[in-house]
């Protein structure tokens, strides 16, 4: 996670941002740090902390850093000039801890952990608003596993996890009005344990969640999943985040997982483009 320092609404990127409909930064700041200490001190999960730069507002969303998997990460390439500032500042964190730091072929849009869910043996991936669908091949080349492309139809949901949460390896969230018909039945095909939010909740960023074990952190105004989650084992924390909501994002785009499988990954079949992390 990423302190919210320099968190603000700087540009419109997206259909949620409006310059004319600012966050207010003190309210913000206590929203973050109500899901730090819920994912800290509450649900028992580590946090490692990224350093806010000046100039980089949306920086705090660490979900869009890039694609982790066991001591691989493959860095995003952000589509808007507006965030590929925050590239550099990703892949040193990750080099310093060292992760091999990798990146896709030029002229590939790629916004990391934002289009890119594992579940299962399956990373389902979208496309359209914000990453490109060429990302997905050269993803499952350096990981060695399949991914699943879904075209996202709604530039609302303009990233797959605010439509979309794996919640174990065969059950997950999503909003069917954010996909268009063939990726609904691919979502249908090959989720076992598929549970859909309604419009209202989709529009609170239900789908837009951090799962700790059992637990399910979204933002405030979900309530309807609750029995849909309790069905299924799962319980739900709310957090009020309506000041990151103004700017497109929630409890899952505030955090990115680092823990996980290692990737079948094969050094010779990379094309040179990755490598140990204290060396590149």
């Amino acid at each position: 996670m990423c302190p919210p320092d320099y968190f603000g609404i700087e540009y419109e990127i997206n259909p949620w941002m409006r310059l004319d409909k600012q966050a207010d930064q003190v309210l913000a700041r206590g929203q973050w740090q109500e899901l730090h200490q819920l994912l800290t001190q509450g649900l028992g999960a580590k946090v490692d902390l990224l350093a806010p730069v000046r100039g980089l507002p949306d920086l705090v969303f660490t979900a869009n850093a890039g694609y982790v998997e066991g001591d691989l990460f493959i860095s995003s390439s952000f589509k808007y000039k507006e965030r590929q500032g925050e590239k550099p500042i990703f892949d040193a964190w990750f080099k310093a801890r060292g992760y091999r730091v990798c990146k896709l072929g030029p002229d590939c849009v790629f916004e990391g952990a934002g289009d890119a869910l594992p579940l299962g043996e399956t990373v389902f991936a979208g496309y359209r608003h914000r990453s490109e669908i060429c990302s997905h091949q050269e993803l499952g080349a350096i990981i060695g596993r399949r991914v699943l492309s879904l075209e996202l139809a709604d530039p609302l949901f303009y990233h797959l996890d605010t439509c979309f949460c794996p919640l174990d390896e065969s059950t997950a969230l999503y909003f069917p009005g954010a996909f268009d018909k063939y990726a609904n039945q691919a979502l249908q095909a090959n989720v076992p344990v598929l549970l859909a939010v309604s419009e209202a909740s989709a529009r609170r960023f239900a789908c837009n969640a951090v799962v700790v074990g059992g637990t399910v952190v979204t933002n405030t105004g979900c309530d309807d999943l609750q029995e849909t989650l309790a069905e299924q084992g799962f319980s739900l924390r709310m957090v009020e985040l309506s000041e990151f909501l103004k700017s497109g994002g929630s409890a899952k785009c505030l955090t990115l997982r680092l823990n996980g499988r290692q990737p079948k990954f094969l050094e010779d079949g990379d094309g040179g483009r990755c490598g140990s992390g204290k060396d590149r």
